[in-house]
């Protein structure tokens, strides 16, 4: 009986929303499961780290990690899934870019922390104690993992074979990938699931697209009533598909929703949100500085809109490759 190939599925900072994109999968899980050995899930089987180790390096054909590299304890765990592997996938973007987690660097670890564990109104903690501080593990509970200063891609800590894009990605992208290793087809290194071109191309409202847009004001989605037929852009509502790899089949613009960038920039481009202010740059209607800044004014949260998905990959927030 010939040996199914072994694969491993782990997260670091993330939500779970990639692992239930493998539950999506639905009745090519069940095939999936019975072509390969799913070894290592934490999410979904009881497994531990000397299990991992116990392999022989390079043994597992596969290993997906979703979610951003955070903590301590993630970087050693994706050092030695690395290891063991012959080939490993950024599943998902926080994986690729750094995703919503990746919002943290623009925001110290002690005030993160103190946001989360003592000055949140729902929260008890009239000692202050903080995670790593002192105090903590002093009880039962035993201490946690300590904190990078950046949140890092997966890249940034490891090298990583293909990237599979999405918050989360869809199933049939997923699909696709584990396909890709399994039937031997996989490109280049570095190769990233999903379309070449801007997600623009295969938008259901890119007839609506005029020749031209001249924006007096940028609106938020609460802020007006839009046409559900027509392009985003031309309606002051900021879309990032002419920016953002297309290949998850329009699913927010499908939901009436605009663009929010979750699959990333397009191949070789160094910065998602920077080519995106500047394609937002040529929409601006006005020819006095004062106009311009009445316009730009309108847009509450740069950072956490053109950054969304990418700060940690970003000029703003580049991480830096650890060696630990």
């Amino acid at each position: 009986m010939p040996v199914k190939p072994k694969i491993a599925l782990y997260w670091c900072s993330s939500c779970g929303g990639c692992d239930e994109s493998v539950i999506d999968l639905s009745e090519d899980l069940l095939a999936l499961s019975m072509g390969v050995d799913i070894v290592f899930w934490p999410l979904a089987m009881d497994g531990r780290r000397k299990d991992l180790e116990a392999l022989s390096d390079g043994e597992m054909a596969l290993s997906l990690i979703n979610g951003a590299v955070r903590m301590h304890e993630q970087a050693h765990m994706v050092m030695l899934l690395r290891r063991k592997s012959k080939l490993v996938f950024a599943h998902g973007t926080c994986a690729h870019l750094g995703g919503i987690v990746g919002l943290g660097n623009f925001h110290s670890v002690q005030a993160l922390l103190t946001r989360s564990f003592v000055e949140v109104p729902t929260v008890k903690n009239p000692d202050g104690i903080l995670p790593g501080g002192p105090g903590e593990g002093s009880g039962k509970e035993p201490k946690l993992s300590g904190f990078f200063d950046k949140v890092m891609t997966l890249d940034q800590v490891i090298d990583v074979d293909a990237y599979v894009p999405g918050c989360p990605p869809p199933p049939e992208l997923l699909g696709e990938a584990i396909g890709a290793v399994l039937e031997g087809r996989l490109q280049e290194r570095g190769f990233v699931f999903g379309d070449r071109k801007a997600l623009c191309h295969t938008c259901p409202r890119r007839d609506s697209y005029p020749e031209r847009i001249g924006v007096k004001k940028f609106k938020r989605v609460h802020e007006t009533e839009w046409d559900s037929k027509k392009c985003f852009l031309p309606q002051g509502v900021i879309c990032l598909g002419p920016a953002t790899r297309g290949g998850c089949g329009s699913r927010c613009i499908q939901a009436n929703m605009p663009c929010r960038g979750c699959f990333g920039p397009l191949d070789n481009m160094e910065d998602h949100g920077a080519a995106m202010l500047s394609f937002l740059a040529s929409m601006i209607d006005a020819d006095r500085e004062n106009e311009v800044r009445r316009i730009t004014d309108s847009i509450p949260d740069p950072g956490g809109l053109f950054y969304r998905y990418s700060a940690p990959r970003s000029i703003l927030g580049a991480g830096k490759r650890t060696e630990t």
